[in-house]
């Protein structure tokens, strides 16, 4: 008896724990899509974080799937995560991101649970998972120069005198639109031996035609059909007026980043409770998934109010055009992440968007002592966090005995 609630307590707190991770991560991780279109006067703050709260939730069960299952049982080999362990773990975590919030300083949500699971993994006997390592370092390391880059391509097309905005914003939109018919979602019913299938691996699963090579050319059909509408949709838009055009652009493209948000964040709350929910009591995944928009949700209702008209601010300083280049390189490399599976921290994509940018313009906007102060506590979050959860567990597991 005394065991049995020892057992349904830990998974009581373990669930608060998780809500409450979600939660922060719905008030501070999902704001930056939205605060350039509040920037624009586009939309209201209010009306902008009810929004990220829904799209951010429902990215979170449609989409969250992948990462949550990587930092759940993808980063230490040889021992399943207990309750106990995806408590110390989710503390650490939010402990540090607690301390980024309060203090200002860069704590990113990503590397402070990879950091922490690594840690209560170890603890509990594991065997560092070297393959996920490399995978996720690798992956990592590819986006400050693949964001900025990207970033620069489309401040660059932006900025362009011999390329009017009735063009160049719609070229972008159309972009967008492609990548959006290949996003993976949970609600698509997916051909055998895939958990999830898109709009248009889903067309080409039940239009019989024949393939080029490797190349599905319904898929590809589609993915076209899709970047032809988004490009005249806003195309006619920015024709009736380029400012109506570029605010409604605005709108359309944060909404899907905060959709992407959710989905690429949700399992960085949810991830240490896999092998809770789905082996020891036995859940279906969407259980899971859906704690964790709920606390993603309410974060966004509540807390993101206050964060959107701070990061505004800064956006309509920055300006539409880089705005937009920040955004656009976030929503394709969240995706790439949910695909892969990998844990990224969403606001680093933004910040060297953000950078990237500015030096299609000629400067970065962002001072070499601010990067390098960045940097430093990125590394350090990750090498603290892992020491600072692998302590935790042993002393959750010497008071508790066990």
């Amino acid at each position: 008896m005394t065991t049995g609630l020892v057992f349904w307590g830990l998974v009581a707190v373990a669930t608060v724990t998780s809500l409450g991770t979600a939660w922060a991560l719905g008030a501070n991780s999902n704001s930056p899509p939205f605060a350039p279109a509040i920037g624009a006067n586009a939309v209201s703050t209010m009306r902008a974080a009810f929004l990220i709260g829904i799209l951010a939730a429902l990215g979170a069960l449609t989409q969250g799937g992948s990462i949550s299952e990587t930092v759940g049982a993808g980063l230490i080999d040889g021992v399943a995560i207990t309750s106990l362990a995806a408590t110390a773990g989710l503390l650490t975590a939010t402990a540090f991101m607690a301390f980024g919030i309060y203090s200002g300083y860069p704590v990113p949500a990503a590397f402070a649970t990879t950091g922490a699971m690594v840690g209560v993994g170890l603890s509990l006997g594991g065997v560092p998972a070297v393959d996920t390592y490399r995978r996720i370092a690798t992956f990592w390391l590819l986006v400050p120069p693949v964001s900025g880059g990207l970033a620069f391509l489309t401040a660059t097309l932006l900025r362009r005198d011999d390329i009017p905005e009735t063009v160049s914003v719609p070229l972008l939109a159309a972009v967008v639109g492609g990548v959006v018919a290949n996003i993976r979602l949970s609600v698509i019913p997916a051909p055998p031996g895939q958990d999830q299938a898109s709009i248009a691996g889903f067309a080409a699963g039940i239009v019989p035609a024949p393939s080029l090579g490797q190349v599905d050319l319904v898929a590809v059909i589609v993915t076209l059909a899709c970047a032809v509408a988004s490009f005249q949709f806003i195309r006619r838009r920015t024709q009736a007026s380029v400012d109506t055009g570029v605010k409604t652009f605005l709108l359309v493209l944060g909404s899907i980043v905060a959709f992407s948000s959710g989905g690429s964040q949700v399992g960085l709350a949810t991830g240490p409770l896999e092998n809770l929910y789905g082996t020891e009591l036995g859940l279906p995944g969407f259980v899971l998934l859906t704690v964790g928009s709920v606390g993603i949700l309410g974060g966004a209702w509540m807390g993101a109010p206050r964060l959107l008209q701070a990061t505004s601010r800064e956006y309509a300083q920055l300006g539409i055009r880089r705005s937009i280049a920040a955004l656009v390189p976030g929503f394709v490399i969240a995706q790439a992440a949910i695909v892969l599976g990998i844990p990224i921290s969403f606001n680093n994509i933004i910040i060297s968007g953000v950078i990237g940018g500015g030096l299609a313009g000629g400067s970065a906007g962002v001072s070499r002592k601010k990067i390098a102060t960045t940097l430093v506590f990125w590394v350090l979050t990750l090498v603290t966090s892992i020491a600072v959860g692998f302590g935790v567990y042993r002393a959750f597991a010497f008071v508790l005995g066990g």
